[in-house]
């Protein structure tokens, strides 16, 4: 992990901070274990209060430094003033990983209109809301990796998951523009991609899942969130871009990338050679 940064004003070395939306359960949860247990102060946020004291109590056990806070992301504001007071007690993260989401199954043409939004509001447009609070910090201090939890529906479209896939595309596309964005300020950013993940809201998930399609939606045995949380974490760290936690994954991903890895590129010298 980066060096301990040093609290403005104070000459003392602190704890780095790491901000977790979705980090009261799941991924989310098993990420700020990791991190927790490497010197972080976690911040874990999340919609449901009960959830989240459950959440503090598991790390608290564990001596980790944490902070909980009940945050909707997609409330821009919110985010943005929870940032700027998370900031101002810990210092800039160092850490930022966008956890939080929902999925609504169903075969589009028979959902409502609103199951669409929600799932853009909150997998995507909350993503967003929380990386621009948060990520002007990381540029300042030039340092940073902002994590994304995309999915496997983020890769390929599945059937009964259209406005999921979506969403999950949209988070795949804003880390590709915004790693290329923030790479010259010493700022990474990785998006995971993982398939079926052994979390609370596959669980609620899976009874909804349209019949048709549940052989190939629920085809292979649930990734552990704990597998899922390392291979982001060790994916960041050195500084990709996809985290995709099996081979399978990884190289639909790696065929995938090909075309988008040589587009960032060329775009990345563009923006180097404007800065001249």
């Amino acid at each position: 992990m980066s060096e301990h940064l040093v609290a403005a004003g104070s000459g003392r070395p602190h704890r780095p901070l790491a901000i977790i939306s979705g980090g009261a359960s799941g991924i989310g949860l098993c990420v700020a274990e990791i991190l927790g247990n490497r010197g972080c102060t976690v911040a874990i946020l999340g919609r449901d209060p009960a959830r989240l004291a459950r959440a503090r109590s598991n790390l608290e056990a564990q001596r980790i430094v944490v902070v909980a806070h009940t945050l909707d992301v997609r409330d821009s504001a919110a985010c943005a003033a929870l940032a700027d007071a998370l900031v101002a007690h810990h210092g800039p993260p160092l850490w930022v990983v966008a956890s939080a989401g929902i999925v609504e199954p169903g075969f589009f043409l028979e959902q409502d209109v609103a199951a669409t939004g929600a799932q853009m509001e909150t997998n995507f447009l909350g993503t967003a809301n929380l990386v621009r609070a948060a990520a002007p910090f990381m540029v300042a201090a030039g340092q940073g990796h902002i994590a994304m939890v995309s999915s496997a529906a983020g890769l390929f479209g599945v059937a009964g998951y259209a406005g999921y896939c979506a969403s999950k595309f949209a988070v795949r596309g804003f880390a590709e523009a915004l790693r290329i964005e923030l790479a010259a300020a010493g700022v990474s950013v990785t998006v995971s991609v993982p398939s079926d993940t052994d979390t609370p809201q596959l669980a609620q998930e899976r009874p909804r899942r349209p019949a048709a399609i549940a052989p190939f939606a629920g085809s292979g045995q649930p990734l552990a969130p704990q597998v899922v949380a390392a291979h982001l974490v060790r994916t960041a760290e050195r500084g990709g871009f996809i985290s995709a936690p099996t081979a399978q994954l990884a190289a639909i991903a790696r065929l995938q990338g090909l075309v988008s890895g040589v587009f960032a590129r060329v775009q990345m010298r563009l923006l180097r050679r404007n800065k001249r």
